[in-house]
């Protein structure tokens, strides 16, 4: 967890009104995760996803502008770790300023941290387009951990306590129920197990939550789109950071309405029940006192089937007698 000093500082959380002593709050960061730019289109879309994915981009962007503050990102800013020259152009292009982030397992060849000059986040990195080192800004300590990486107990004995402190982790979290083979995510047991920081942004677990525990908060954004067909309900958000009294808002993405559909999942389901009908006809009728090609042949003249699907089998046959 290398730490590097920088002259960037993340804005007052109070703006004074000019000729007026009312005053707003101001946001000192906007937390998103799981951004999962890609070039093609779920399977599960039957609307425009490009245009959902940069306008939930564009709208970040526009609310980065907006509050002049810096963005965190917990992880999986692409979808796979080898973005092409168009969809590196448009991340360069699109992407908020003061972004910072950590490395998720779909920005990872292999999901191997020691890969990462071979991907996409590393080409934005080396582009300035985005930071992924630990930071120290003005009076926060921004800790960044990547996929699968943990605190390192050294490394958190050097925060300061009188300063403003945050993690950002790309780590499998949950409110109550765990998934399969997740371990160490529930989010109340992590902000009692890190009490260093007063503020947890994670990534990889799509849905969105926030919890607190004794004036610390941990924020699990969830992801910025809508990747597959369990998550049509899912409201796309991201949360805005008050450093004043260590509170969040969320803020909803722009997301197109009807555009999730079921029908791959259908399509799939029917091709299975008819394998598995091929299958159970199939097993019915062997005899195993015969050869599979004998047996074969019986299934062929009891069963109608095409020249051209008998044509297919014989040949995989004969690539497996020769092989």
């Amino acid at each position: 967890m290398e730490r590097t000093k920088i002259n960037k500082y993340f804005p007052e959380d109070v703006v004074f009104l000019e000729k007026s002593k009312d005053f707003v709050k101001k946001p000192a960061a906007i937390l998103c995760s799981d951004m999962h730019l890609r070039e093609d289109t779920p399977v599960c879309w039957i609307g425009d996803f490009q245009k959902e994915q940069w306008d939930a981009v564009e709208f970040i962007s526009k609310l980065q502008q907006k509050y002049n503050c810096s963005v965190i990102h917990a992880g999986d800013l692409f979808h796979h770790w080898k973005p092409s020259p168009w969809l590196l152009s448009n991340a360069i292009n699109l992407l908020p300023r003061n972004f910072y982030t950590c490395y998720g397992q779909h920005d990872l060849p292999q999901h191997n941290w020691r890969l990462r000059d071979k991907s996409g986040v590393y080409t934005l990195e080396m582009a300035n387009s985005l930071f992924t080192q630990s930071q120290t800004i003005g009076d926060v300590e921004l800790t960044i951990l990547n996929y699968n990486q943990l605190p390192d107990d050294t490394n958190l004995k050097l925060l300061r306590k009188d300063w403003c402190n945050i993690l950002v982790w790309h780590h499998l979290t949950y409110i109550t129920k765990p998934f399969p083979g997740a371990s160490d995510g529930q989010a109340d047991s992590l902000l009692r197990k890190y009490p260093q920081f007063d503020l947890i942004v994670t990534g990889d677990n799509h849905q969105s939550f926030t919890t607190e525990y004794k004036g610390r908060v941990l924020v699990n954004p969830g992801c910025m789109t809508r990747q597959k067909t369990d998550e049509a309900e899912y409201k796309p958000s991201v949360y805005l950071w008050y450093a004043k009294d260590n509170s969040v808002e969320r803020v909803y993405l722009p997301a197109q309405e009807g555009v999730i559909s079921r029908e791959h999942i259908e399509v799939k389901e029917q091709r299975d029940q008819r394998i598995q009908a091929f299958i159970s006809r199939l097993n019915d009728d062997y005899e195993a006192d015969i050869s599979f090609e004998e047996n074969l042949e019986r299934f062929f003249k009891k069963n109608k089937i095409k020249d051209s699907i008998k044509d297919i089998i014989y040949k995989a046959i004969d690539n497996e007698k020769t092989t």
